[in-house]
């Protein structure tokens, strides 16, 4: 090998392409999640960085609008918060106030959204809270409305308009069971259980 051979110029070697990282997908655990019928206000992480949602369930007949949390992490579900001796729904501050603390202190992990039920089961699942609930035998009923079923607005995943025809219809189809009335000072729908017959 010659001396000038040392100096002489090789082509270079092409540089490899650099290929992209395959993007990722993260799981929807509730960042931008918009359930149906249930309007995120706020949102918070607790320390495992599952969100914690403010969700409104809807407003009463003088412009209050009520307020849930619920934890993506563990299933830590809130509607009312408690005062003096008996329990009120929350305002949007007392939600933001409870939320807070339930992050403060929750180490749950991330869990995937819960999936929203179909017309059907949404249906099934809304005559079975209805069903459940306790009848009695004299000549007392018991009265509830939209908000005694908030409890269960993150499985139901419906706005208040469809869970008030389907309890209207549900009233007509079993008028043994369910009855609906307009209350006069409101103007909104209320629900009655009806005493089981003798």
């Amino acid at each position: 090998m010659a001396f000038i051979d040392l100096f002489a110029r090789k082509p270079a070697t092409p540089a490899e392409v650099a290929v992209e990282p395959e993007l990722r997908t993260w799981p929807e655990i509730g960042e931008t999640w918009k359930p149906e019928g249930l309007p995120v206000a706020e949102r918070y992480y607790n320390q495992a960085h599952a969100v914690v949602l403010v969700a409104s369930t809807g407003r009463d007949p003088f412009g209050t609008t009520y307020y849930l949390v619920a934890c993506l992490g563990c299933h830590f579900l809130s509607t009312r918060t408690k005062y003096h001796d008996s329990h009120i729904r929350y305002t949007l501050t007392t939600a933001a106030g409870a939320a807070n603390e339930h992050a403060g202190t929750c180490r749950a992990l991330p869990r995937e959204i819960p999936p929203r039920p179909d017309e059907s089961a949404a249906r099934r699942l809304l005559h079975s809270w209805v069903r459940t609930m306790p009848r009695r035998r004299d000549l007392q009923y018991t009265d509830f409305d939209l908000s005694d079923l908030d409890s269960g607005r993150m499985d139901l995943q419906r706005t208040n308009e469809w869970i008030q025809a389907e309890l209207e219809a549900l009233a007509i189809e079993e008028s043994d069971l369910l009855s609906a009335r307009t209350d006069e000072h409101t103007g909104t729908v209320r629900f009655r259980i009806l005493p089981q017959s003798h």
